[in-house]
């Protein structure tokens, strides 16, 4: 059985682009965002989840250290998920457990992913960069 992994890791970065390019044009508004959740040092916090996102993208764009790249994104997104949409927020906009449970599919992506590891395509498999070694990885 062949798994096309394109698919939905090209997807995931593509969903991934997007966030952390709307945090980076309207970082106040992601701010505020972040604020409206309870969470202190909410421009600081703003920033933090850009550079984290940007971060992301490189290590499933290239494959490298894709593997730990997909769980920490599967952690960050069910974070995320409970976070801004969980059920406190459900008795005040019912529409939210819909945007809750969206989160489970981005998670179950990841998660596909990290067990199947990086495709043929990434540019790490592709030598356009070196692969980790095993004594690295220790």
């Amino acid at each position: 059985m062949t798994v096309n992994l394109r698919r939905s890791t090209w997807a995931t970065v593509a969903v991934l682009i997007m966030a952390v390019t709307f945090k980076l044009i309207d970082i106040d508004g992601t701010a505020a965002y972040i604020a409206s959740a309870g969470f202190p040092l909410s421009k600081l916090l703003a920033w933090l989840a850009a550079i984290f996102e940007l971060a992301l993208i490189a290590g499933l764009l290239t494959g490298a250290f894709f593997v730990e790249t997909a769980l920490l994104a599967a952690a960050y997104v069910l974070f995320l998920g409970f976070a801004f949409h969980g059920p406190s927020h459900w008795s005040g906009n019912q529409s939210e457990f819909g945007f809750f449970v969206d989160h489970f599919t981005f998670v179950a992506g990841l998660l596909f992913a990290a067990a199947h590891g990086p495709g043929r395509l990434m540019a790490m498999n592709r030598g356009f960069i070196a692969a980790p070694t095993e004594s690295a990885n220790r």
